[in-house]
């Protein structure tokens, strides 16, 4: 089948409205605390949505009609949007977005029977094929999911999966997804929000600066972790309940990308608290190769954007990998951490600042290996050079 490739049909709506017929189930599932036609209208945020079970030709002469029952990815919603006369079979799950012409057998075809009309260009998730998330550093198949009571629990999970970035640090990817789902499914049902939960991110943020300040290791170490679980819970809580927002953005990525310094300037004050006081030129100088070290990885991170048009941490597999113990917050507080349950936290602040050169040293051949790389062309990311992406 040869079908439109993605982002490049012609199809415009004149008043960024869609019409969509909604088959009603008689036992709808919410996810997430989101009812089905809630979760729709917010899937198809940016857009003027009106559900209407009966349809009369209009200036907008083309209607979307999905099954209540079904969850739809993102990509297979945008997918079929992006021209007329598209539809999907996903084995139980079906959707179509046809001229009102068409709706009536349409309609009778996403219920589950006849046959779809000719007009329409049926695909399967295979022919879709694999959809590369840039945000969230992963590739991944589209999919669609038949609901009833006994699999609401999957469907969240799997919401919550696909919420999750495909390249982060070992903690985030491998420690926090467990605890991170109970507490996200937790807050989407007692309706807090995932500002709300950014906000109480500062406030952990500040008290480890200051625990820390004050030579506090124990009590600065537990905000700091409580603060790194907390900022996996708001994303995964903003993108399963589809409500990301500019300034949620803004307010997380931001103090996500001032905070680390701050801290690590603390710790070396607290060392100063200490019986044995470390020599304070040694720690002036590892405080000074950390927070340079900082700064200058993320210029380089910066650089690579601007020059290759893709992130360091999804060019090669070894890149990716890196990425899950590079010198970050995360993968610093395990060293902090572990020098403090030795009984010498002025190692793990050496040890940090080692790694931080480390870290640079690796980013420098990176970017070197990268300039001889794009001699023979753009640099492309292992994520996309699957045999099983498909033009469609």
């Amino acid at each position: 089948m040869t079908l439109p490739k993605n982002g490049k049909a012609p199809y415009k709506r004149q008043d960024n409205t869609i019409i969509v017929h909604m088959i009603l189930s008689p036992h709808p599932v919410s996810l997430w605390g989101l009812a089905p036609q809630e979760r729709l209208r917010r899937q198809l945020r940016g857009h003027k949505v009106i559900f209407t079970n009966k349809l009369t030709e209009t200036a907008n002469d083309h209607v979307l009609i999905v099954d209540e029952s079904c969850l739809y990815d993102q990509a297979v919603l945008d997918w079929l949007l992006e021209a007329p006369c598209r539809a999907i079979d996903a084995g139980p799950v079906r959707a179509a977005f046809v001229s009102i012409s068409n709706r009536d057998s349409a309609l009778q075809w996403v219920s589950g029977n006849g046959h779809a009309p000719d007009a329409l260009r049926v695909a399967s998730l295979d022919d879709i094929g694999q959809i590369n998330t840039h945000a969230l550093r992963k590739r991944e198949k589209p999919y669609c999911q038949k609901l009833c009571l006994d699999t609401a629990r999957s469907a969240e999970k799997r919401l919550f999966s696909a919420s999750y970035k495909g390249v982060t640090d070992l903690v985030t990817k491998y420690v926090w997804p467990w605890p991170a789902f109970q507490v996200t499914r937790l807050c989407a049902h007692l309706g807090i929000t995932p500002n709300m939960v950014t906000s109480l991110s500062a406030l952990l943020v500040i008290s480890a600066f200051w625990f820390f300040w004050q030579g506090d290791f124990a009590s600065g170490l537990m905000a700091a972790w409580g603060m790194t679980f907390l900022d996996t819970v708001d994303g995964k809580l903003a993108r399963t309940t589809l409500t990301s927002s500019r300034w949620g953005h803004v307010f997380d990525h931001g103090m996500d990308l001032v905070h680390p310094p701050f801290w690590y300037w603390a710790w070396a004050h607290g060392l100063a608290t200490l019986t044995y006081t470390p020599s304070p030129d040694w720690i002036s100088k590892a405080l000074w190769l950390i927070i340079g070290g900082y700064v200058a990885g993320r210029l380089m991170e910066g650089f690579f954007i601007a020059r290759h048009k893709i992130e360091l941490h999804v060019w090669r597999r070894f890149d990716s990998f890196f990425r899950t113990i590079v010198s970050r917050r995360n993968p610093n507080l395990i060293l902090l951490s572990a020098g403090f349950l030795m009984g010498r936290p002025d190692w793990g602040f050496f040890w940090v600042a080692a790694w931080t050169g480390a870290g640079l040293f690796v980013h420098l051949i990176q970017i070197y290996q990268a300039e001889q790389a794009a001699r023979t062309g753009p640099l492309q990311s292992w994520l996309q050079n699957s045999p099983a992406n498909k033009s469609v």
